[in-house]
């Protein structure tokens, strides 16, 4: 039990603009200090944990600073950071907006009922065609999905990412001892087998068999950061945003055989390892955009409580989802349990008063109970709002919570 509601997020934070220039050669193949890079990573990684120590946020990450891919990349870097680290994967010149993924994919994507698409079949897509291709709209689509260079899986998927995930490791752990933190609580983010499989195929017979090599492939850097006494979170839009890749609504039965199929293979990735040092983020996808197609979470939470973890991170601040904090009040979450609803929203420049922040964290607190409850984001900010604005979120964040603390407990001494 704790004594206040703690506050988290959910990776991404806003990259230093030195590093994003490295990084953005280093991506491209151009000639590059390597050196450079390396020192410029470990100072950015322990400059981005002492601002969430000095914005009182309680579970701090790296900022995901390791996954930095260069500014064109940047805002996808929370899946693209993956192909460096993956064997039996190669980047081909082949434009992800303008080809159907599913046409170099050998052997059925998914069951009958269920096909995933891509971005170019979204209904959101078709429906606010005009709004996504205007570079004013404000939901102009980011620039990694306009690039010629895509991943493509011709062999078979392995981890080789190892000496990676130990730098990010150490360069976090360092961060947090110059900050005077410790690692209790202290977590990193990975990509989820789903959202990792979500590529072209000339390899795999089956999307299932692509899907579970990803599995065994990354359950190694899941397994690095649990045995450096860090919590991993498992990051996997997949599980609600594929239901809008699709240029047909599908069947709620069928979407939900879908994902099943993707979360077993998940808690295979998964298995034997601590479930307290496990936290699984759920979203639609963190794109400025209408999201009126997005899945309604009453048809998936269930799915999400079937991951083997006791941390579940969801949006819950963006306009599309507020509303379904009142799933909860006939939702029994497990004993132990604990969510980490989206309380601040990366999809506004507006900074949230710490009222409404306090107002949404007892609303959940009231139906759960308040020990169930760390307030969190909806996604990454990093790439997503000005760094200006992200640490005004954050701030207001942890203000929000010491608010909704001292309603919490004097409400319960009362």
């Amino acid at each position: 039990m704790t004594d206040r509601i703690m506050t988290t997020h959910v990776g991404s934070l806003p990259r230093p603009q030195k590093l994003l220039d490295i990084s953005q050669k280093r991506t491209l193949g151009d000639k590059f200090d390597e050196t450079a890079f390396d020192r410029e990573l470990k100072d950015a990684v322990g400059d981005v944990v002492r601002q969430q120590k000095e914005a009182a946020i309680d579970l701090v990450n790296d900022g995901e600073l390791g996954h930095t891919m260069g500014w064109a990349y940047d805002y996808g870097a929370w899946w693209s950071y993956v192909v460096r680290r993956l064997g039996g994967v190669e980047v081909v010149n082949q434009s992800l907006w303008a080809t159907n993924l599913s046409a170099h994919t050998k052997g059925p994507m998914a069951p009958k009922d269920f096909v995933v698409g891509d971005w170019i079949t979204r209904r959101d897509m078709a429906r606010f065609q005009d709004a996504y291709m205007d570079p004013h709209s404000g939901c102009g689509l980011p620039e990694q999905f306009m690039t010629n260079h895509s991943p493509l899986v011709s062999g078979p998927v392995t981890y080789r990412g190892q000496a990676d995930i130990k730098r990010d490791i150490e360069n976090f752990k360092s961060g947090l001892k110059a900050a005077g933190l410790g690692t209790d609580g202290a977590w990193m983010n990975s990509i989820a087998p789903a959202s990792c499989a979500r590529m072209p195929n000339t390899y795999y017979k089956t999307e299932e068999e692509l899907l579970y090599a990803c599995a065994d492939a990354m359950r190694e850097e899941y397994k690095a950061i649990i045995d450096a006494d860090l919590t991993v979170q498992l990051d996997d839009p997949a599980i609600g945003e594929n239901w809008d890749q699709h240029a047909a609504e599908p069947s709620i039965e069928g979407y939900r055989r879908y994902t099943r199929m993707q979360i077993d293979a998940l808690n295979h990735a998964i298995k034997g390892l601590p479930s307290d040092k496990i936290r699984f983020h759920l979203c639609w996808g963190s794109w400025h955009g209408p999201h009126t197609t997005d899945i309604p979470m009453k048809h998936i939470v269930d799915l999400m409580l079937g991951v083997n973890c006791d941390y579940y991170s969801f949006e819950s601040a963006n306009v599309r989802h507020e509303h379904e904090w009142k799933l909860w009040k006939d939702i029994k979450l497990p004993a132990g349990k604990k969510i980490l609803p989206g309380i601040v929203t990366h999809s506004t420049n507006l900074v949230e008063d710490p009222e409404l922040v306090a107002d949404r964290i007892c609303r959940f607190a009231e139906v759960v109970g308040r020990d169930s409850v760390i307030a969190s984001t909806d996604c990454g900010l990093g790439g997503r709002v000005h760094p200006q604005i992200a640490w005004a979120k954050l701030k207001t964040l942890s203000e929000g919570a010491a608010l909704a603390t001292k309603r919490l407990w004097q409400r319960a001494a009362a």
